[in-house]
């Protein structure tokens, strides 16, 4: 499966593993796949549905060129592919706020023009991915950060997310990340979901980092699990080939890093209640699990001008925490009115969307639960022994 993490989306770009087939694994060390396959990511301008291309930003041609965002964006939520339009149009299942960083760099190469000797993929069109924010029943949410050996974005802190398959329902996809990366499968009617927003994703993220190679548009999905984050936590088995730690994390420490996010101006004051650090569970060699005191200001670091390979939390992660934090009418509305809205059901033009939101699990998740294992156990008992 082509990995297509982003620095700021929570996409994470990796090497195949035992979880996944022979053929994404391929596509994950950089084959693009197809040359101009179908396209994943359509606008609706003039009328009709077009394919964006490689180089264009989607903001840009959605209105963005005015104002900082988010953006509303009505959608037409398929199974592997998004329509997106400024305006309504009959089939759209949902308006959700659509944003990308202050320094995206398909927004200034749309004023500037490309340097001399650059090239930039002419047969690719923007890609698909999407992203699951796992809530527990007592309101913390997973974070797992990126291996160090990876190529692209190591360390950085993200949920559990990637490229969404041709024909593939994309809660069906989130949800098979969230397993191929956490070892978490969701027993079918204990969770729940609704999508939160919209991210436009750039890799390298500045083009002060490069040329960007990767561009998708991310869906954030919120999945809130009936389970405490105990009882998730005793059921977790990471891959360390992509994950080497993971934290939950509440509310309030997510306000904090969501205030930093890239762009914005730094809060004047934080929480006075906020703990100088959090615990996260890493990874060792061998499979073992350590706790990490993780400070808290390794949370709150920004996106820095030159590649460096720091530990921090993605762009897009810090957008997603906000949308989560408005769910739970915690946090400072986004401008304009831009929190998601989402029809009752589909429309009869589109029998195959994903209805949104359904009461329950997916009919289509099929995997057997893994089975606790020593190193789940020991998970556990780091936590809660």
């Amino acid at each position: 499966m082509p990995n297509i993490s982003r620095e700021r989306s929570g996409f994470r770009p990796r090497g195949p593993t035992g979880r996944r087939s022979a053929t994404r694994g391929r596509q994950a060390d950089g084959d693009p796949g197809p040359v101009m396959a179908e396209a994943r990511v359509l606008l609706l301008l003039s009328g009709r549905p077009q394919s964006v291309g490689f180089a264009q930003s989607v903001c840009g041609l959605l209105g963005g060129r005015a104002g900082r965002g988010p953006w509303p964006t009505h959608c037409g939520l398929r199974r592997g592919q998004l329509l997106l339009s400024a305006e309504p149009f009959p089939g759209a299942t949902a308006r959700l706020p659509l944003q990308r960083p202050a320094f995206c760099p398909f927004a200034a190469l749309d004023q500037q023009p490309t340097p001399p000797g650059a090239q930039l993929p002419a047969n690719r069109s923007v890609d698909l991915g999407v992203v699951v924010v796992l809530q527990s029943s007592d309101r913390t949410v997973l974070l797992t950060r990126r291996t160090r050996t990876l190529r692209v974005s190591p360390n950085l802190w993200v949920p559990p997310g990637g490229h969404v398959e041709p024909d593939e329902a994309l809660l069906d996809a989130g949800l098979r990340e969230l397993w191929e990366e956490s070892g978490l499968q969701l027993p079918q009617g204990q969770f729940s979901w609704v999508p939160l927003g919209l991210w436009e994703s750039a890799y390298p993220p500045r083009l002060s980092w490069g040329l960007p190679r990767y561009h998708h548009i991310v869906l954030y999905l919120l999945v809130v699990s009936q389970e405490s984050q105990q009882q998730l936590q005793a059921r977790i088995q990471p891959n360390p080939r992509e994950v080497s730690a993971f934290l939950w994390l509440g509310p309030d420490a997510a306000a904090a890093v969501a205030v930093s996010e890239d762009g914005t101006e730094a809060p004047r004051h934080l929480s006075q209640d906020l703990p100088p650090s959090v615990l996260a569970l890493e990874l060792e060699e061998g499979g073992e699990v350590r706790p990490l005191a993780l400070p808290m200001s390794t949370l709150l670091q920004r996106t820095p001008a030159t590649a460096d390979g720091h530990e921090r939390v993605s762009t897009g992660t810090k957008f997603a925490l906000r949308l989560w934090l408005q769910h739970l009418g915690r946090g400072t509305p986004l401008p304009c009115d831009t929190g998601a809205h989402v029809d009752p059901g589909p429309a009869k033009e589109d029998q195959n969307m994903d209805p949104l939101p359904p009461d329950q699990g997916t009919e289509s998740q099929v995997h057997n639960p893994p089975q606790p294992t020593s190193v789940t156990q020991k998970i556990h008992n780091l936590y809660y022994g």
